[in-house]
C-alpha cells in the first residue's frame, strides 16, 4: 500500500486549537473562515502568541483597510513586490491572491512578484512600487528625488508614508513567515485565477 503523503505543518512552532484561543482571536478567525471559506495559516500560526496577534493585526489593518490615495489593489502590488524581494513564499503567494482578486485581473500577481517592472502596470503604479522597494531593500538611500518622483505621479506625501509603512510592515511579515516556515494554504494557489 503506497505512502500517504503528510503535508508540513504550517508552522515551526505549536498551532493553538481554534477552542482554546482567546474569545476575541477565536471571533476575528472564525469570522475570516466564515468570509472566505477557510483559515488562513497566517492566523492560526500567529495566535501562538495572542498580544503579538493582536498588535501585528491591529496595525496590517490600519495599513491595508484605510481609505487613501492607494487602492486597495496597489497596496497588494506592494506587498506582493517587497514580499518577493524578500523571499516569503507565504506572502507572496497569498496576497498575490489578493491581488488578483482586488485587481480583477489573473495574470498581474505573477507579473508584479517575478518583475514587477516588466508588468502590465501604469507608470505611477511603477512609481509606486519603485518607493516601495527602495524602503524595503535599501531605505538609508531614500532622497528628496524619491519624493519628488511619487509627487510627479499623483502621490501626496501621506501616500508616501503609506507605501513606505506597508513595504516596512510586510518586512516584518516577510521575515516572521520565514523564521517560522510558515506555510500557505494550497487554497491561495487557485484564487483570482479563474472565474468562479
Amino acid at each position: 500500500m503506497p505512502d500517504t503523503p503528510t503535508l508540513p505543518s504550517i508552522s515551526r512552532y505549536p498551532v493553538p486549537a481554534l477552542a482554546d484561543l482567546p474569545d476575541d482571536i477565536r471571533a476575528r478567525i472564525e469570522a475570516v473562515q466564515e468570509k472566505s471559506g477557510f483559515i488562513p495559516n497566517v492566523f492560526l500560526a500567529l495566535a501562538h502568541r495572542p498580544d503579538e496577534f493582536r498588535a501585528f493585526f491591529a496595525y496590517h489593518d490600519a495599513l491595508m483597510d484605510k481609505p487613501g490615495g492607494l487602492t486597495q489593489a496597489e497596496r497588494e502590488m506592494i506587498v506582493v513586490a517587497t514580499s518577493a524581494a524578500n523571499q516569503c513564499h507565504y506572502c507572496v503567494i497569498a496576497h498575490g491572491a489578493i491581488l488578483r482578486i482586488r485587481a480583477r485581473d489573473p495574470l498581474i500577481a505573477d507579473q508584479v512578484a517575478i518583475n514587477w517592472r516588466k508588468a502590465d502596470i501604469s507608470p505611477r503604479q511603477k512609481a509606486m512600487l519603485d518607493f516601495a522597494m527602495t524602503v524595503s531593500q535599501r531605505s538609508q538611500e531614500l532622497g528628496e528625488a524619491d519624493f519628488q518622483n511619487l509627487r510627479d505621479h499623483g502621490f501626496s506625501d501621506e501616500d508616501a508614508w503609506d507605501i513606505a509603512a506597508i513595504s516596512a510592515f510586510f518586512g516584518l511579515s516577510n521575515r516572521m513567515a520565514n523564521f517560522m516556515s510558515m506555510r500557505c494554504n494550497d487554497e491561495f494557489h487557485l484564487l483570482g485565477r479563474v472565474p468562479r
